[in-house]
C-alpha cells in the first residue's frame, strides 16, 4: 500500500478516489495515511493560483466604498502600469495582488499579500509589498495625524528606493478612473506560471540582490 501511494505524485483533478483517513487526532495518523495526504495536497497546491484569482475577482463586488474606482481595478491598474513599464513577471504579478488582503486582513494587507508571494518571486520583491503600507503613509497619514515618514526606519535597507519607487509608480498612482486598464484575464496566465514555481527556490529568491523595478 505505501509503495502505491508513494509512486504517485498527487491526485489528478477529477479522480474519483475517494479515500480518507482514519484518525481524528495527527497524532495517531500512519505514514500510509500521510502518504495519502500529501498526494492530495500536492493537487491542492497547484490550484493556488485559481483561488488567487477568485478571490481578487470578489474585489470587484466586495470593495471599499468612497473611492472612485473597486479594489480589483485598483489592483488592475497598478499591475497595468507595471507591464507598459516592462517590469518583469515577478513585479506584474506581486503588483497585481499587492492588495489581495483587502479584505481578509484589512489591518495587515502589506504582510497578508506579502507571505503568499515570499515562497515564488524575488526577495525584493516581497519585501516591497510587506513594507508597501508603511510607505503610503507619506501621501496622506498627516491627515489623519499619523506619522507621515514611517518609512524612514527603513532608510538604511538596500530595497528602500525600489518601495519608494513601487509605491509612487505604481499603488499612489493607480485611482484613476479614466486609466485603461488590462482585464484580469491577461494576468491570469502570469499568476499561474508564477504560482507553479517551486516555492522557495533560491534561484528565484536571489535574496539580498536588488534589481529595482525594472527587473
Amino acid at each position: 500500500m505505501t509503495e502505491a501511494i508513494a509512486a504517485q505524485d498527487s491526485v489528478e483533478p477529477g479522480d474519483t478516489e475517494d479515500r480518507t483517513v482514519s484518525f481524528t487526532q495527527m497524532k495517531d495518523g500512519t505514514r500510509e495515511e500521510y502518504l495519502l495526504l500529501q498526494r492530495y495536497e500536492a493537487a491542492h497546491h497547484t490550484d493556488t493560483a485559481e483561488r488567487l484569482l477568485r478571490e481578487m475577482r470578489l474585489q470587484a463586488e466586495e470593495t471599499i466604498p468612497g473611492y472612485q474606482i473597486t479594489r480589483l481595478e485598483h489592483a488592475l491598474q497598478s499591475a497595468t502600469r507595471a507591464h507598459r513599464e516592462g517590469a518583469g513577471l515577478d513585479w506584474v504579478v506581486a503588483t497585481l495582488l499587492h492588495d489581495i488582503g483587502d479584505g481578509l486582513a484589512p489591518q495587515n494587507h502589506d504582510r497578508f499579500a506579502a507571505e503568499i508571494l515570499r515562497p515564488f518571486v524575488r526577495d525584493e520583491v516581497t519585501w516591497v509589498v510587506e513594507r508597501h503600507g508603511a510607505f503610503q503613509m507619506v501621501y496622506y497619514a498627516h491627515h489623519y495625524g499619523w506619522d507621515q515618514y514611517e518609512r524612514e526606519k527603513y532608510r538604511d535597507n538596500p530595497y528602500y528606493q525600489t518601495c519608494v519607487d513601487f509605491c509612487e509608480r505604481w499603488d499612489q498612482s493607480s485611482f484613476d478612473p479614466a486609466y485603461e486598464s488590462e482585464p484580469l484575464a491577461f494576468f491570469e496566465p502570469m499568476v499561474r506560471e508564477v504560482f507553479l514555481r517551486k516555492a522557495y527556490d533560491e534561484a528565484v529568491l536571489q535574496t539580498g540582490v536588488v534589481k529595482g523595478l525594472a527587473a
